[in-house]
């Protein structure tokens, strides 16, 4: 069964050094980028630096260093989905030997009234996918660790927000009335498809997350809404909040 995955008793057969060498040391900070815009504004906006590159083979990912406010930041564009997310996320960090990362996306509403017109802060995500099993203790919620220093962070901003449980999802088609009825009995304000496995591997790795979501499309038994997703996946705003996070993560923290 996929919760007896957990096993810290025996040695993992390969680690990163086989494929990347020594880990690297160059910066502290790296954000997890889904937008193929947002990313393509920063290269053509900011001074970037490749500084590394996530091989697999359908393609390698290149990781870039840019400067914000006297800064350096890492970023890459991440697979969609907790095992890829997760993966890349170690990559990244061994590759660079960022410790802070900074994760930002969509999430489906699973309750307008509560998530419209404010960023989403997670407090614990619903583990439905398969990635966190291998990383963490059975359990049926991971916390977020960081959740309450985000809120202190986006209270300091003046960024509205709201916090509450999420559900990490494998499988966006298979988001069912019945299940989303069962994540909304437990308090789950939305729905996304990393967090889970993200944070699973961030603990495991003594990893800093600090994640943030924008919702976009909503889904309840009445219907699917669709009409604010392209601005909740590629809108600029929730990047300057996560550099202006970095900013106040390294001056406060």
């Amino acid at each position: 069964m996929i919760i007896d995955s957990y096993d810290i008793e025996t040695e993992p057969i390969l680690t990163l050094k086989d494929f990347y060498g020594e880990q690297k040391h160059i910066l502290d900070f790296c954000l997890i980028i889904f937008s193929k815009e947002i990313h393509t504004y920063l290269i053509n906006n900011f001074e970037c630096e490749e500084i590394g590159s996530i091989g697999a083979c359908n393609g390698n990912t290149a990781i870039y260093k840019m400067n914000y406010k006297g800064v350096d930041i890492a970023f890459y564009l991440s697979g969609i989905g907790s095992a890829v997310a997760s993966s890349m996320c170690c990559e990244a960090n061994w590759l660079t030997g960022a410790t802070k990362f900074i994760m930002f996306g969509s999430c489906g509403s699973l309750n307008k009234e509560t998530t419209k017109g404010k960023f989403i802060i997670p407090t614990e995500s619903y583990r439905g996918e398969g990635c966190s099993y291998y990383y963490a203790k059975p359990s049926d919620y991971i916390s977020i660790k960081n959740s309450k220093k985000l809120s202190d962070i986006f209270e300091s901003l003046g960024i509205p927000y709201v916090c509450g449980r999420v559900w990490t999802t494998d499988s966006m088609l298979r988001e069912t009335t019945g299940l989303i009825a069962k994540r909304k009995t437990e308090w789950c304000i939305a729905v996304e498809m990393e967090l889970a496995g993200v944070q699973a591997v961030c603990d495991f790795y003594n990893l800093e997350l600090y994640d943030f979501l924008e919702s976009g499309d909503v889904l309840e038994a009445s219907g699917y809404e669709i009409e604010g997703l392209h601005n909740a996946n590629h809108g600029l705003g929730k990047l300057y909040i996560a550099l202006e996070t970095a900013i106040y993560i390294a001056l406060n923290l």
